[in-house]
């Protein structure tokens, strides 16, 4: 059996020959405080600015819809953050830039970079930075109701319904959904 204390000499000796044949000192120079308090405040940046930390048990805005009984496919991927007041149901979802998409290369939808509406239980109200492009006009989407299998999307005086099953998968910005019929959509107005 080796002595515990040459087991230790091995050990550096071993960790010189390997720092040597790197090009590296033998002996590594410890890291100056700057050094350190650079490292610390590096960390610090990039935990500050991730939206949630790991182990955040923050849903994420397509949480929230679920939660709400809606899915997740009624908003595009690329959130970046959202805020809700849970007492009231006010929200606001925000991306990096504008988005929008064609179905079925038929008509557009189009969502702002903040979208705001108030939302509960299979309904989302006063709806703005939303809309679609029904022939050559652009009407904004002012409210979102669910009813049992079907969303009813309304335009103000008019309003269309989809079945559920079309949004369960969220829009690619400038590629959209190919499952959602626009022929439904624009014979519903």
């Amino acid at each position: 059996m080796i002595p515990n204390c040459s087991l230790h000499f091995l050990h550096n000796q071993t960790q010189t020959k390997i720092r040597k044949r790197m090009g590296l000192p033998s002996k590594p120079k410890p890291m100056s405080l700057m050094s350190f308090l650079c490292a610390i405040l590096f960390v610090l940046i990039i935990c500050l600015s991730t939206p949630f930390a790991v182990g955040d048990d923050t849903p994420s805005a397509y949480e929230v819809l679920q939660d709400n009984d809606f899915p997740v496919g009624l908003l595009p991927r690329g959130v970046t953050g959202y805020e809700i007041n849970k007492k009231t149901g006010d929200f606001s979802a925000y991306f990096n830039g504008s988005c929008s998409f064609s179905l079925e290369n038929s008509y557009q939808l189009k969502y702002e970079s903040t979208i705001k509406g108030v939302i509960s239980k299979d309904r989302i109200k006063n709806l703005k930075g939303v809309s679609v492009k029904v022939l050559l006009l652009w009407l904004d989407i002012m409210e979102v109701v669910r009813d049992g299998d079907e969303l009813q999307f309304s335009v103000g005086i008019a309003s269309a319904d989809f079945p559920v099953e079309n949004f369960v998968e969220c829009p690619h910005c400038g590629y959209g959904l190919d499952s959602i019929k626009s022929n439904d959509f624009l014979s519903s107005f």
